[in-house]
């Protein structure tokens, strides 16, 4: 079973030039890691979509490992760092008291590519599923279209909140302004199409990007969620899910 983990990571104020540490110093037990396939160090937003502001406390690691056969039911919140990520990171987020948030995942639809690769395999641009929706929208914007991305996105990440069927949002990026990424998470997958393709402004933007040719890579993947670890602020906001 391949099996997607993506965890936020809130730190301390006083330790954040440890998280900015953290962003080169994570690349060497994940690229080590002979179970993750793919996997990802990213920043965040403020706002919980694409967002010019940096959160400096809140950081994500995305890791996809093909061969996991482990029984989800029994895994606990203090194990799931370091049961995705490794031992080392885990060690780390202990020692600068850090609160994670781990969200497991199987992937089940998607298009595009995250650095040239079929980032979890290869999946059908459609499926049966409708249940409770996990999205990941990722794109890499072109250097001379910046300044059309950044005038659009907020409009777009304001409706998304007040959506019907909206849960949670994360913006999450590997380089600021360029590589960005939203994931969201919806009750349902109609409730997910009805504002993607339903709300006007996102139309709207989503028209712009094909005539404008802002991206010069994007990918868009939809997971099945299996299981949730951890707080963040303080809680699971996916504890219904």
């Amino acid at each position: 079973m391949q099996l997607v983990s993506l965890t936020i990571i809130r730190y301390p104020k006083s330790f954040v030039p440890f998280a900015v540490l953290a962003m080169a110093v994570f690349h060497f037990p994940l690229w080590f890691n002979k179970h993750i396939s793919f996997y990802k160090l990213m920043g965040s937003g403020k706002n919980g979509t694409f967002d010019k502001s940096p959160d400096w406390q809140q950081w994500a690691i995305l890791t996809v490992q093909d061969d996991f056969n482990a029984q989800l039911e029994s895994l606990k919140a203090a194990d799931a760092v370091q049961k995705f990520a490794g031992s080392f990171i885990a060690g780390w987020l202990s020692i600068f008291k850090c609160e994670t948030y781990t969200i497991l995942m199987e992937a089940i639809e998607s298009h595009g590519f995250w650095d040239g690769k079929k980032a979890f395999g290869a999946l059908p641009a459609k499926s049966p599923y409708e249940g409770a929706v996990a999205i990941l929208t990722r794109a890499t914007i072109r250097l001379n279209k910046l300044s059309y991305f950044w005038e659009n996105v907020a409009p777009v990440a304001n409706e998304m909140r007040v959506a019907k069927g909206f849960l949670f949002s994360a913006g999450v990026g590997e380089i600021p302004w360029i590589k960005q990424a939203t994931f969201s998470v919806w009750k349902s997958k109609e409730d997910m199409k009805a504002f993607a393709y339903g709300m006007h402004v996102h139309t709207e933007v989503i028209k712009k990007t094909r005539q404008q040719n802002w991206y010069s890579e994007d990918m868009f993947t939809r997971f099945r969620i299996l299981k949730t670890l951890g707080t963040l602020r303080g809680e699971n906001p996916l504890k219904h899910v």
